[in-house]
């Protein structure tokens, strides 16, 4: 018969086990993992000594169970709160980002390129709360109704706390990322050191990449130290699958688009002429402060056509040793003077190659040493530098200045920051998904969007966040917004219009929209499993009511329909239409790659004709089947079309 479609989120124990069973299937007895076994085919073997390093902390293992726990949830689109609803592929998620990655689980795994997040840094005054173990949807609506708690070091869990709630949702997140995915984590010396030990256990240590650390302002009143610095964690998702595909990052020097800009224009400016060209150059050089990354550009002293260059690139060979081929200077045709270490390259025949295209310089005859020389334009890349200069109160200024100059929210992070990281990770073109479910003022969207509107790019993004209230008193709560997902929704509103104003582009150039999803629970009575109390007989009645897996009276086909693509795992932005098939509205997901038809009486022809469009999956209500041979016909028809039914 065909299968009912599961109201939970992705069993990941159960997906784990099976992942570990096809690799190791002599492990298991009666289904059973025998982990002695498993520890000796790894040549690890059981001794008596139980002391070992490991991290541990009061409420781990169950932190563990929380992530693993299976949720009934569902996310609700809610298109009056979103722009361009209908076709843009962003989203922005408003609720507890735990159940939230849960339920991304299915549709997004290992389909994310980069995670980036700031979480509360634990300095006494963030919004921490305990997960509720028994019933996280119901403390999820107590904890939005509430303004911010605190966790203050008195409370005897301080670390604790952080600790149990940043680790279920690393662990739930590193699922989405792809294998050749990266996260980055902002943190500050409050956990820096727990967090480093938790991203080692869940991302694993060999996935370490590095510790960015960003100066940022300094504090006069400071006890013993200014500390003006906060950090970035990176991790990769697997650095075995980096080094497979080759993939070295690397990013445009800072200033090497000031620079050819300014360089096209001097050319013009004087025909050519490049001593005035150079001089241009380096007034331009001369504005720098010595201490801005820019000015190691100035090391480029010379011009001509192809633009700044130098030519007094060492071409030894590193370390000595070096072949010692007779090279032959291009005027006297004699054999040049070879360099003390012998010869950078390998042969002749490469030395050659890179003589053809412009790159070694000879001297006036064979009696010095050829260099090596190095044109901007074309050595205008360069790894990251783990050092870098923020200044949080550019930053501030640049949020504020969204919100008609009101300082709305407190310590936004810098967006030139964020776009940094993601233009050196991620494609132009790919599609590429930027997560994150710690997005506060949204700061992370809007950097996708101001580098898709600067690069051409095609990046899309998914924003999670708790809708934790507004102080009372706050300046946010006086410009009307009541929570932080209000302001973050209309940051990135606002941002994407005077994005599209100052570049001149439309929304059909640059997707500046976004779809609104909420957490809530279950939109099937009989799919929500949120403990109901004794006193509460109208939700119990309710559910109860018909004994048919319906809909809730609040809830729309639509609701429903999102539902349906989380559990069948399909992404969010799928293209959604509705047909009309034999009098009844079919719901088309991703150009026929899915059916859905919720409307009662559906027969065994209205089945045949929705077949004939040739979707991978159907799925059917239950209720609105006309009789049970509709349901076993049915199942038997789309079996022998190699066609997935499910029935809810």
């Amino acid at each position: 018969m065909a299968e009912k479609l599961e109201n939970f989120s992705l069993d990941l124990a159960l997906t784990n086990k099976d992942k570990l069973q096809a690799v190791f299937p002599e492990c298991f007895i009666e289904g059973r993992l025998d982990l002695d076994k498993l520890l000796s085919f790894c040549g690890e073997y059981i001794s008596d000594d139980f002391e070992k390093y490991e991290f541990r902390w009061k409420g781990k293992s169950e932190c563990l169970r929380l992530a693993q726990r299976r949720s009934t949830a569902t996310l609700r689109p809610y298109q009056e709160e979103s722009v361009n609803f209908d076709t843009t592929k962003n989203l922005y998620i408003e609720g507890d980002n735990l159940e939230v990655l849960k339920l991304l689980q299915k549709s997004y795994f290992r389909k994310v390129k980069m995670i980036y997040i700031d979480p509360p840094y634990n300095t006494g005054n963030d919004f921490v709360y305990e997960d509720d173990f028994a019933d996280p949807m119901r403390r999820y609506v107590e904890v939005t109704q509430q303004t911010t708690k605190s966790n203050p070091e008195t409370m005897g869990r301080y670390h604790t706390n952080w600790l149990n709630m940043i680790y279920p949702r690393l662990r739930l997140a590193a699922n989405l990322l792809r294998d050749d995915g990266v996260i980055f984590i902002s943190i500050d010396d409050n956990e820096i050191a727990n967090l480093r030990k938790v991203c080692d256990e869940v991302f694993g240590e060999e996935n370490f990449v590095a510790c960015l650390v960003y100066d940022k302002n300094r504090k006069n009143d400071a006890k013993f130290f200014s500390v003006g610095h906060e950090y970035m964690l990176v991790y990769f998702k697997s650095v075995a699958t980096i080094n497979e595909r080759e993939i070295i990052f690397r990013m445009t020097k800072e200033g090497i688009d000031e620079v050819k800009e300014k360089f096209e224009h001097l050319k013009l400016q004087y025909n050519n002429d490049w001593k005035k060209v150079n001089e241009g150059l380096k007034a331009l050089y001369n504005s720098w402060d010595k201490d801005d990354p820019r000015k190691s550009l100035a090391r480029y002293t010379k011009v001509d056509e192809k633009g700044p260059y130098r030519d007094d690139g060492n071409i030894n060979w590193p370390g000595g040793g070096g072949p010692r081929y007779d090279v032959l200077h291009p005027i006297t045709h004699k054999p040049c003077k070879k360099p003390v270490s012998g010869w950078r390259y390998p042969t002749l025949e490469r030395l050659q190659e890179e003589i053809e295209k412009g790159h070694v310089v000879f001297g006036k005859d064979e009696t010095t040493v050829p260099r090596v020389r190095m044109n901007l334009f074309e050595a205008d890349k360069e790894v990251m530098r783990s050092v870098h200069f923020s200044y949080a109160q550019t930053a501030s200024q640049t949020f504020n200045a969204i919100f008609d100059n009101r300082r709305i929210f407190e310590n936004p992070k810098s967006i030139n920051d964020i776009k940094t990281v993601i233009k050196y990770i991620t494609a132009k073109q790919d599609g590429d998904i930027i997560l994150d479910f710690f997005s506060g003022s949204a700061t992370t969207a809007h950097a996708v969007i101001q580098l898709n509107a600067e690069d051409g790019g095609d990046r899309r993004f998914i924003m999670v966040q708790l809708p934790e209230m507004c102080k009372a008193k706050s300046e946010a709560a006086k410009a009307g917004y009541q929570n932080i997902c209000e302001i973050g929704k209309e940051r990135i509103r606002r941002a994407g219009k005077k994005i599209l104003e100052e570049r001149k582009l439309t929304k059909e150039k640059l997707d500046i929209g976004f779809k609104v999803f909420k957490l809530d629970t279950s939109n099937m009575k009989l799919w929500d499993d949120t403990p109901i109390e004794s006193s509460d007989i109208e939700t119990l009645l309710e559910r109860m009511e018909g004994h048919i897996c319906g809909l809730k009276t609040d809830r729309s086909d639509t609701d429903l329909v999102y539902e349906i693509l989380l559990k069948m795992g399909f992404l969010l932005n799928a293209a959604i239409t509705v047909i009309e098939i034999d009098g009844k509205n079919v719901y088309k997901i991703d150009g026929g790659e899915m059916l859905i038809c919720l409307q009662p009486g559906i027969t065994v022809e209205l089945i045949v004709r929705m077949a004939a469009y040739m979707p991978r999956k159907i799925v059917l209500a239950e209720s609105a089947l006309v009789d049970n041979s509709a349901m076993s016909n049915a199942y038997y028809l789309l079996e022998n079309r190699n066609i997935e039914l499910k029935i809810i």
